[in-house]
């Protein structure tokens, strides 16, 4: 038994996003607009009607996942499996400061490999612990129902690769998602890969 629809949905705008540092697994909150990202999308999530939400433990995604449950009366389940890739010594850099300080490992990241030495979670385990996350709380429903799992950007990316049956460390051909915009996965029974991807980086109009 697994949930009819999966709908991965990442977490509203935060002050490092606006400034572009990489926020990794530091536990950054949502900033006013981001607050206002998650009110207009929990109101056409909840028009879904999701049957169960899962979300990361680091606080953006919560409060996101929160906006939903407010409006749907469902209770949040934490997973820190769905939390973001592991960015190691870069976090809280920005794109600048890690070419300056780290040329020859900001090169190799730039070309979709893994560079040493940072700290960095493979991507490859990311979408590992993602897609593990997704098919443990999608068992527990029904083919008609839905699930939330609200969670990061990289992680979101490495985790729909790898439910499509693809190596996250290896392929990237997964467009990134905007703040409070979300993907929709669908179980198949057509061979492999087990999950359809119909639905990529959807949001609500501003």
């Amino acid at each position: 038994m697994s949930a009819g629809t999966v709908l991965l949905l990442r977490h509203g705008q935060t002050p490092w996003n606006i400034a572009r540092r990489l926020q990794g697994q530091a536990d950054i909150d949502l900033d006013d607009v981001g607050v206002a990202q998650a009110e207009r999308a929990a109101v056409a999530v909840a028009r879904l009607q999701p049957a169960a939400i899962v979300a990361s433990d680091l606080v953006r995604a919560r409060r996101t996942a929160e906006a939903v449950a407010a409006l749907t009366g469902i209770d949040v389940v934490i997973d820190p499996r769905l939390r973001e890739r592991a960015f190691g010594t870069w976090e809280g850099l920005n794109h600048t400061e890690i070419e300056g300080g780290w040329p020859e490992a900001y090169a190799t990241w730039s070309r979709g490999e893994q560079p040493d030495g940072i700290g960095m979670e493979h991507r490859g385990d990311v979408g590992t612990r993602m897609a593990s996350a997704v098919v443990d709380h999608a068992a527990g429903l029904g083919d008609d129902e839905t699930l939330l799992v609200v969670t990061h950007g990289a992680a979101l990316g490495a985790g729909i690769s790898t439910l499509l049956g693809h190596d996250a460390g290896e392929w990237h051909g997964i467009s990134g998602v905007g703040n409070c915009h979300w993907s929709v996965l669908r179980p198949t029974d057509r061979g492999h890969p087990p999950w359809r991807l119909h639905a990529h980086n959807v949001g609500v109009p501003t």
